[in-house]
């Protein structure tokens, strides 16, 4: 699990906020992100902590939790909203800038933050040097100017489910539709939403922030403005950031591509490389890595059926249990998870022999379960780019496991080859013409001793 920065307080007159510094940039970056981020679990998903460490490599990094979220202290007593409003919002980010000894700042506003960074940005012009706001909406609700904003109607539906489905991880459903597929990352988000938020506070958070409006503060922004918004987003509409940046002074706006998905999930690179270049004036390339690596791709047979006999909920307990014991046996052997797609897996090691081992174990392992898997490895060149990989290889042996039989553990010659002198046995499967690659490989079946 990756080991996330210390956590520091922040006093304000009404109470302490929660924040963490990494990075030794020469630039100063407050981010202020959504409120099922909190800081002390956010960490604890690779793809999140690799979305920070890339921030901080070219800025000294502050992230915080607001008062009322997370580990920062309640909304002081008297207060009628258990939202965080805008101006204590503000105050929070003034007192974690002053306590990392920071006097101006870039601010790098986040979905529902970027309300909190823009209000922050119009009301201490001199504390904020740039401003970059990703998938921000101006306010929730609809008026006549933003029509994008839902009804009356559709923010009370919104708020009921909100609230009826705090702490289960079912909205991420709403944020994230590929994620809500992996029950892991199911599972750590419903986990996010009970340590950002506690469950008695829900309603009134919500509340608070269904009337929250920045549009009036827009035109007092004089700091240079950067405004993201994924083009097919329906959780911050691509319309939001437009109006975003149609009311603040001379803004630049990048429309990029996906649709609903957390900032640090799939692909962020297009965010960093946009706010690299906004904040330095340099557009760093993605490091581009080749390396020889052992490809493991497994796969469920007969998942659909499955799921027909059992039902969705008693599947998707099956299937968590499933990813729970891949994962286990990736770590005792060494593997690296490198994606996982409905119920496969795909992953990489460093030698040959530990990923046929690892194959071997998980198709043992998944028999109690009631389930079967096939297997196909592949041995070669691969491009490394930031946690994805790619290449004719990894191409490769994906078609190979698409030729396994259900408990086959299929390996190419690559493989086989490799491993000579390890006392493995394979049974030769003859020559086959696998789709999208370009000669025709001898595949091999593991047999047993």
């Amino acid at each position: 699990m990756p080991t996330s920065p210390e956590t520091r307080y922040a006093d304000t007159p009404d109470g302490s906020v929660a924040y963490q510094q990494f990075g030794d940039g020469p630039r100063d970056l407050v981010l202020v992100t959504d409120w099922y981020t909190p800081i002390e679990t956010v960490w604890e998903d690779p793809r999140a902590e690799r979305f920070f460490a890339d921030l901080a490599t070219f800025s000294r990094v502050v992230l915080f939790d607001n008062r009322g979220k997370g580990v920062s202290d309640p909304i002081p007593a008297g207060v009628t909203s258990v939202g965080p409003s805008m101006e204590m919002a503000a105050e929070d980010i003034g007192a974690v800038m002053d306590a990392v000894g920071s006097k101006q700042a870039a601010i790098f506003g986040i979905g529902f933050g970027c309300c909190y960074a823009a209000f922050f940005a119009a009301t201490a012009p001199t504390r904020v040097d740039r401003l970059v706001l990703v998938d921000g909406v101006p306010r929730i609700h609809a008026t006549d100017d933003y029509p994008t904003g839902l009804s009356q109607e559709s923010v009370a539906h919104l708020l009921d489910q909100i609230i009826t489905e705090h702490g289960t991880g079912n909205l991420l459903k709403l944020v994230d539709p590929a994620a809500y597929e992996d029950p892991q990352l199911r599972r750590w988000y419903a986990r996010n939403e009970r340590i950002g938020l506690p469950r008695k506070v829900v309603k009134l958070f919500w509340s608070s922030f269904t009337e929250t409006e920045v549009g009036p503060a827009l035109p007092a922004i004089t700091a240079p403005t950067l405004v993201m918004n994924r083009a097919k987003s329906r959780s911050y509409p691509v319309e939001g950031g437009r109006y975003l940046a149609e009311h603040i002074p001379h803004a630049e706006f990048r429309e990029l591509p996906g649709g609903d998905q957390l900032f640090f999930m799939a692909n962020p690179n297009p965010i960093i490389e946009e706010a690299r270049e906004f904040l330095t004036g340099v557009r760093e390339a993605p490091a581009i890595d080749r390396i020889l690596a052992t490809i493991l791709f497994t796969d469920i047979v007969g998942s659909t059926e499955q799921l027909a006999r059992l039902g969705d909920r008693d599947w998707r307990d099956r299937l968590l249990r499933h990813h729970d014991l891949v994962r286990r046996e990736l770590s005792r052997f060494r593997g690296r998870e490198i994606d996982t797609a409905g119920d496969g897996f795909l992953a990489t090691f460093d030698g040959p022999a530990r990923a046929i081992q690892c194959a071997v174990a998980i198709r043992e392992g998944v028999k109690l379960l009631d389930l079967q898997i096939r297997a196909g490895i592949h041995a070669g060149e691969c491009e490394l780019m930031g946690d994805k990989i790619g290449g004719i290889a990894v191409h490769t042996a994906s078609r190979v496991m698409s030729t396994a039989k259900p408990e086959e553990i299929l390996v190419s010659r690559t493989v086989k080859d490799l491993v000579a002198g390890s006392g493995l046995m394979f049974e030769d499967c003859g020559s086959h013409t696998l789709k999208g690659v370009p000669e025709p490989w001898q595949l091999f079946a593991l047999r047993e001793p």
